[in-house]
């Protein structure tokens, strides 16, 4: 069974509603595309089981073509950021908003796919000072109630044995062949398989699957928000997606009156997979002029 790769120590978890009083932020680790400092920065937040390497192609189309530095976090217990027993949005909306701090970023562009976007709107919401304009890419402010099959590839990745010592391109092989009757899908296989990870010749997972899974419930959902965001925000969806409904439309311009909604066609929910090119252009046109 593999483990977790802890990147600072772990405690056990608390009661979900201690855990809320007691939200701490952890000092998030980041990539950074250059760009000219005379415009807003670009921050970019990934997905569940995804790290800022998921986002690396977009991020250099955006910070070339948009003449404008991009930063890419990891978002807590994912990739090379801390671990934390808590994973809520507004646990991660703090360590955002450290990270600005910490970076002397007083206003930016926040841009989010799928569990990022959430984090993002939850920036926006909390701390609209900090955000220019939002851009939620596949996901809305509502509970994502036809993701439950997260708790299933949780369970799988937990089950996988790798041999110590073994190859990497055969443990991988070996990861994937274990993966296959639950994950049935190459593609979604792949991209869980960019958290495996070898320590002197041992096969862990970089992330935090305990954590998750104790908070999953968080994930899927969305916190309660009265007072809306008041800038513009653009939410792409992706049209073979189910990720964002028009039954979600009236949530949407509740809490982001200036949206725009735009289909990127012929999309799944990874639509900087399925249609990069078309996305970064519907990024480029929502940027404010150069």
């Amino acid at each position: 069974m593999l483990r977790w790769l802890p990147r600072a120590r772990v405690p056990a978890p608390p009661p979900a509603a201690a855990a809320r009083s007691l939200v701490t932020a952890v000092p998030l680790a980041y990539v950074e595309m250059r760009g000219r400092e005379d415009r807003l920065p670009l921050v970019l937040l990934h997905g569940l089981f995804g790290s800022a390497s998921n986002l690396q192609s977009v991020a250099k189309a955006l910070a070339c073509r948009g003449s404008r530095k991009v930063l890419m976090p990891d978002a807590r217990n994912h990739g090379s950021s801390p671990g934390s027993p808590l994973m809520t949005y507004e646990a991660m909306s703090l360590d955002v908003q450290h990270l600005l701090d910490r970076l002397g970023i007083t206003k930016c562009i926040v841009l989010g796919h799928s569990m990022g976007g959430k984090t993002a709107m939850t920036l926006a919401l909390q701390r609209p000072d900090l955000v220019e304009r939002l851009i939620s890419v596949d996901i809305s402010p509502v509970l994502t109630s036809h993701i439950s099959e997260f708790s299933a590839y949780i369970s799988a990745m937990k089950s996988v044995k790798i041999p110590d010592g073994l190859a990497r391109s055969a443990a991988r092989q070996l990861a994937d062949n274990q993966l296959r009757e639950v994950v049935q899908l190459p593609q979604l296989r792949q991209y869980l398989l960019t958290n495996l990870l070898e320590v002197e010749g041992r096969y862990v997972w970089r992330v935090n699957l305990e954590a998750i899974s104790h908070h999953l419930a968080d994930i899927i959902n969305f916190p309660i928000f009265h007072k809306p965001y008041p800038g513009p925000a653009l939410f792409l969806r992706g049209s073979n997606s189910p990720y964002i409904s028009s039954k979600h439309y009236p949530e949407i311009q509740r809490l982001f009156p200036k949206a725009d909604i735009q289909d990127i066609e012929g999309a799944g929910h990874i639509v900087h997979q399925d249609k990069f090119e078309e996305l970064v252009t519907a990024v480029l046109n929502f940027l404010p002029p150069l």
